[in-house]
């Protein structure tokens, strides 16, 4: 995925209500910007955070600027907007370029399924696989990411639905995509949300899946990459 304008440098002030975040501009103006991430962002927030924003022009926005990377000390990068998971694993699902999915022959985003939820994929073949993405930004140890940053009750709800499209015959992939250049590992953050990583065994337990992906990214584009470990509560799953 390519970013649609040049991402142009910032300093991050403040992120605030969730979705807003006051910036410096490189000519030293102030403006606020979209932060297109409805989690904590632990770690990822501090003031004078180097940060690139995406200009936009459309008269339909109320602000010209959203926030797209956080760029570190060190070079790397992480990803903040939430939604570019799913925007990058559809197109590699479609070209089959995932590793660890079942046969199939036909993709479909967001289907409803169990209890009204909507799947983010599902994969039709002999089993039908229904596949459910998560975006990745928190990292507290070198190396390592973990999910998720904040009590997701959401999260734990998609868990159950998929390990009930599991007891009904199908297969179910948990799919985390880590949005940080500098982590080759993934485990679940249990002291965060204990009620998240319950949930998580249960799932595990009932047979859904779980894969994980990082990804190549920069200022110019971010790409689905390749798997990395997944470190569950009893050893490497």
């Amino acid at each position: 995925m390519e970013f649609a304008t040049p991402l142009i440098p910032a300093r991050l002030i403040r992120r605030y209500k969730r979705f807003l975040a006051d910036v410096v501009l490189p000519d030293g103006s102030e403006a606020v910007a979209h932060c297109p991430n409805p989690g904590s962002m632990l770690g990822m927030a501090q003031e004078g955070t180097r940060i690139w924003l995406e200009p936009n022009d459309d008269p339909r926005k109320k602000l010209k600027y959203g926030w797209r990377l956080i760029e570190q000390t060190d070079g790397h990068f992480v990803g903040v907007d939430t939604s570019v998971p799913n925007r990058i694993v559809g197109p590699a699902v479609t070209a089959r370029r995932i590793a660890g999915l079942p046969p199939y022959d036909h993709v479909r985003a967001e289907v409803k399924y169990a209890d009204k939820s909507r799947i983010d994929f599902l994969l039709s073949g002999p089993t039908d696989t229904y596949v459910e993405v998560k975006s990745v930004t928190m990292s507290r140890q070198a190396g390592l990411a973990e999910f998720p940053d904040s009590v997701t009750a959401r999260g734990a709800k998609h868990l159950d639905a998929l390990a009930q499209m599991v007891a009904q015959g199908h297969r179910a992939v948990m799919l985390y995509v880590v949005q940080r250049t500098d982590c080759t590992a993934l485990s679940l953050a249990a002291d965060i949300d204990p009620a998240y990583a319950a949930a998580f065994a249960a799932a595990l337990a009932a047979g859904v899946e779980v894969l994980a992906y990082d990804c190549v990214m920069d200022t110019g584009r971010i790409v689905l990459n390749k798997p990395v470990l997944f470190i569950g509560d009893s050893g490497n799953v």
